[in-house]
């Protein structure tokens, strides 16, 4: 019988070298998912890790993949080092989108630049609000935050059907269930000509270097690790714990509404039942394949819009459901989840427990023990 042992010491090699051998053990995997389907593994692993970065228009685009899953998970590092763990980031992506695009419909002809910063700001309040309630719900009844969190995501789902297909349809949009198409004015800026790479990417890099120095530099950074993991002990050092949880998820509700606001007044430019494409959960997974730590983060939310762009190729030029961008995602989920086991514990085989030798019966140990009745207490003190 086999049985998990914890390791006395955890190897620090293999802690940063954990996700680059989920990653081999996930491309090794999909080499055989690829024969399997009948295809051409070598052209395979060129569409999901070559064809993305081959040019750069198309690493250009790589960006764009990667901008809002940085966003998304830098807001979500801040949440599981607290040990909050808000699985709904993607209905906060949703309402920030919808925030963002009421106010970007407001615009007209004669609107100036400054609606982009009120796009912003309205996508990062939408957020922060949808995460609030998840907040004061641990917070007032002691309600999970994961399941609230996890059913608000099919509630912003549900509100954005209903605002395009009814409040902010387009009325001349023949019947489509979108809104009408923003205004120019209200298109995010983008950081060069023939790419729609926008300056989301700059706040993305901004945002992993702010991380760094708060969680790392600074003491409210360390109250709030404390805060999430020891609230006794934060209480002891005079850190709130209930802080913790308010900080945790208003920055990652607001970071992902950022990045809702974002895309729809980026690439998208407009409102569409379209808008929620799995960001908020891809990027739980870039958040713990980078070890929830700022640098690792960028560098696996590259990988992880390479899964996606490599899906949407693989299904135009492999004839492949797109549905193995998820497949992949999984993959790497899964086998960082298994990496990571095997980093602190090790198998040990289990010895089987054997029969005691000579154990002597029931009948025979009854024969050998004398059974006595026991007199009464009054008898014997009676006696003479």
């Amino acid at each position: 019988m086999l049985k998990l042992e914890p390791r006395p010491q955890l190897s620090r090699f293999w802690s940063y070298g954990s996700p680059i051998l989920a990653l081999a053990v996930t491309v090794l995997i999909g080499v055989l998912l690829f024969m399997a389907l009948g295809k051409d593994p070598v052209k395979g692993l060129l569409v999901f890790f070559w064809e993305p970065i081959k040019s750069g228009y198309a690493i250009g685009e790589l960006m764009v993949k990667a901008t809002p899953l940085l966003i998304i998970a830098l807001g979500l590092a801040v949440c599981f080092r607290s040990n909050v763990w808000n699985i709904g980031a993607e209905g906060q992506f949703v309402f920030g989108a919808i925030t963002a695009g009421s106010v970007a419909l407001l615009a007209d002809k004669s609107t100036g630049g400054w609606i982009i910063a009120a796009i912003l700001l309205a996508g990062i309040a939408g957020g922060m609000v949808w995460a609030g309630i998840v907040a004061w719900l641990r917070d007032r009844f002691n309600a999970s935050e994961i399941l609230v969190s996890l059913m608000l995501v099919y509630v912003a789902t549900l509100l954005l059907g209903y605002m395009v297909y009814g409040p902010l349809k387009d009325p001349a949009g023949y019947n489509f269930p979108q809104t009408k198409t923003f205004e120019a004015v209200t298109q995010i800026p983008r950081l060069m000509k023939g790419s729609r790479v926008s300056i989301g990417l700059i706040l993305a890099l901004i945002g992993a270097g702010a991380l760094w120095v708060f969680l790392f530099r600074t003491r409210a950074g360390f109250a709030q690790q404390v805060g999430g993991l020891a609230p006794a002990a934060a209480r002891y050092a005079g850190f709130s714990a209930r802080r913790a949880i308010w900080i945790a998820l208003l920055t990652s509700g607001g970071a992902a509404g950022l990045a809702g606001a974002l895309e729809v007044a980026g690439p998208i430019g407009q409102l569409n039942p379209y808008v929620p494409a799995g960001y908020g959960f891809a990027a739980i997974i870039v958040a713990f394949v980078g070890r929830l730590h700022p640098v690792g983060m960028v560098f696996s939310a590259i990988l992880m819009s390479m899964f996606y762009i490599g899906g949407e190729l693989a299904q135009s030029r492999l004839g492949l459901p797109k549905s193995l961008t998820g497949v992949f995602q999984g993959l790497l989920l899964f086998t960082l989840l298994a990496c990571d086991t095997l980093i602190a514990y090790r198998i040990k085989r289990k010895a089987a427990r054997k029969p005691v030798s000579g154990a002597m019966s029931t009948s025979s140990l009854q024969a050998s023990t004398p059974i006595t009745a026991p007199q009464p207490a009054s008898a014997t003190e009676g006696a003479v």
